[in-house]
């Protein structure tokens, strides 16, 4: 028989059954329903439901048959109008018998649990399987997989799965020494220089961080509902599946689990962990399915990676951190942050929605080899498990997670300290870059002012040489002036100055003072009497140089020689003397006849 591929919806006072049967006869077809039980036959197909409500036979129900689509509808009438049937989705657990108990799994061996499920505390079961104490125990010595239920895989299976997880012979490591040798590959495989690359250079988490997945608009659907008991009544408005979806629930083998207590815990806590990494390989890869897929989920999720048993939710979160933050390629606590909120939201939408996301899991898992050996130990059970979950279970299990605190400090891996050193440094290099700003700007100010003061030093220097030639020109017509004067009396004294160099001897007297009083005539015609000489000394006086030393023996006879020939009382040469401060007057080569004409008019005073 084959189970035809059906749908089920709900109003408040039918339950509609769409059934596709493509190529039966639809002359020969058999329908029963009757309290919680359907069945429908057409040949060769063969559907049995077992329904979340009663329904009843009064006269209201109704069949069609669409011959293009090859479907059948059925409407059947609820006995209690206006209850709301949950679970109308989850077409697995719809197609497990009444008061199925187990089912073999696909790599197991289930024994019997001491405490059985709350959701299955009916009477106990007298048909159950039964398997012998000496073959279960050493098998479940370090069990794994969902509920721990499951050991011995690796053992046939060593060569394969080495690729897949991470812990070495598992079925020889018990669950304390998996956490430890996880811890030290975290710890060994952190890296501070990448996680601060991301840390500061975050433009494209940022970008990341901006996709919105499809729960967020289902989400935003439910809080708008907020009058209506959503997480009571599940609502298939907010989740729908595709057909492809569908078809992997039909296909999955129908089978309860006995769990205890801890078994359940440690089957919620990885269910969230799980989902963890499932949040973050949506949300950094927009959605989209590549080869990384099934490694991100599978490396981030320490239940799928290290064969994990968690005993708190803050165990779960802080194993999912310390993970985004050592393996993937984005290394963000931003990204930790999100997938937090991803799956609170997940789970506030029910159970449908975090069974679309495990069906999801399973499809990425199928298509990666040797990855799909998880969906046996694990997703498998998950998918079929989920949509026997209460809603009220899932409820609590999300409130708990909310109430649970997740910061940079629980990871142990110093994240603050080393952003503190960063952001240190970063300012150093700051301070070190305007410093060398600045020293540039001084350095250019003062080229420019070194600049500047050459410019000016140019020009004072042109001022000072222009000057300079002022002075020089001016005290050249002085001179010119006085070597005129100089040589009109040069003219007049031929014969003294001849006699002064020793080249004539007895020079007449009355020629000088003849010449004396020429000179004293023409200088009287041109100036007043006695300016004419003080302008002359004062001239004179900054005309020529005085020197310590006499500097030449003519110039010394010729000194004498005159000293004979116009004495000159003791008592007036020294207080010449005083008054030039012991200095020789530095005479040319040639006499100066001032020195005559003043000598002569001391004579003559």
């Amino acid at each position: 028989m084959i189970t035809p591929a059906f749908e089920l919806t709900q109003d408040p006072d039918f339950l509609t059954v769409k059934i596709r049967v493509p190529y039966a006869r639809a002359s020969e077809f058999d329908i029963y329903f009757e309290g919680e039980d359907f069945k429908f036959y057409a040949k060769p197909y063969f559907l049995r439901l077992t329904l979340p409500g009663r329904i009843v036979e009064d006269g209201r129900e109704k069949a069609s048959y669409n011959t293009d689509e090859g479907t059948f509808t059925i409407q059947l009438p609820k006995e209690v109008p206006g209850q709301y049937f949950e679970g109308l989705d989850m077409l697995t657990s719809l197609l497990a018998p009444k008061k199925s108990r187990s089912a073999k799994p696909l790599v197991e061996e289930m024994a019997a649990s001491a405490e059985l499920s709350e959701e299955n505390e009916e009477e106990f079961d007298w048909e159950m399987e039964q398997i012998p104490y000496e073959e279960s125990t050493p098998l479940l010595q370090h069990p794994y997989g969902f509920g721990n239920l499951r050991s011995g895989v690796f053992q046939r299976l060593q060569d394969e799965l080495s690729d897949v997880i991470d812990v070495k012979d598992p079925d020889q490591t018990p669950a304390e020494e998996r956490r430890r040798q996880r811890l030290a590959a975290e710890a060994a495989k952190f890296e501070p220089d990448h996680y601060l690359a991301d840390f500061f250079e975050d433009e494209a988490i940022k970008h990341l961080l901006k996709y919105k997945p499809w729960w967020i608009d289902a989400h935003k659907k439910m809080t708008a509902l907020q009058g209506e008991s959503y997480q009571e009544h599940d609502s298939p408005a907010f989740v729908v599946f595709s057909e492809e979806e569908r078809e992997q629930m039909r296909k999955f083998t129908n089978k309860s689990y006995l769990l205890d207590k801890r078994s359940r815990q440690h089957v919620y806590l990885g269910l969230i962990d799980i989902l963890l990494a499932y949040c973050y390989e949506i949300c950094v890869n927009e959605g989209d399915k590549n080869v990384e897929s099934s490694w991100n989920i599978r490396k981030l999720s320490a239940t799928l990676c290290w064969l994990e048993s968690f005993s708190s939710i803050h165990d779960v979160l802080v194993s999912f951190g310390r993970r985004v933050l050592c393996y993937p390629l984005y290394r963000h606590f931003e990204l930790v942050t999100r997938a937090f909120n991803d799956t609170v939201m997940i789970l506030q939408l029910g159970k449908a929605a975090v069974l679309k996301c495990l069906l999801d899991i399973h499809k990425i898992f199928m298509a990666s080899d040797p990855a799909y050996i998880l969906n046996d130990l694990f997703i498998t059970d998950y998918c079929i498990w989920i949509q026997k979950v209460k809603s009220k279970k899932l409820a609590a299990l999300c409130e708990s997670l909310q109430k649970t605190t997740l910061c940079k400090s629980h990871m142990g891996l110093e994240l603050e300290e080393l952003e503190a050193a960063a952001v240190l440094v970063q300012e150093e290099e700051k301070a070190l870059k305007a410093a060398g700003t600045v020293s540039k700007q001084q350095l250019l100010c003062s080229e420019s002012e070194t600049s500047d003061s050459e410019e000016s030093s140019s020009t004072s220097s042109s001022e000072t040489e222009g000057s300079d030639s002022d002075e020089q020109e001016s005290s050249t017509s002085e001179d010119g002036e006085i070597n005129s004067f100089q040589g009109m009396l040069q003219e007049e004294r031929t014969a003294p100055l001849i006699d002064c160099n020793g080249l004539r001897q007895g020079t007449n007297t009355s020629a000088m003072e003849v010449s004396d009083g020429k000179s004293k005539v023409s200088l009287q015609s041109t100036t007043p009497p006695g300016k004419l000489v003080e302008e002359l000394e004062m001239q004179i006086h900054s005309a020529m140089r005085l020197s310590e030393q006499p500097e030449g023996l003519a110039t010394a006879g010729c000194i004498s020689q005159e000293q004979e020939e116009n004495p000159v009382p003791e008592r007036d040469r020294f207080s010449e003397d005083a008054a030039g401060k012991g200095n020789f007057l530095e005479v040319s080569p040639k006499p100066n006849p001032l020195l005559f004409l003043c000598s002569t008019n001391e004579d003559e005073d």
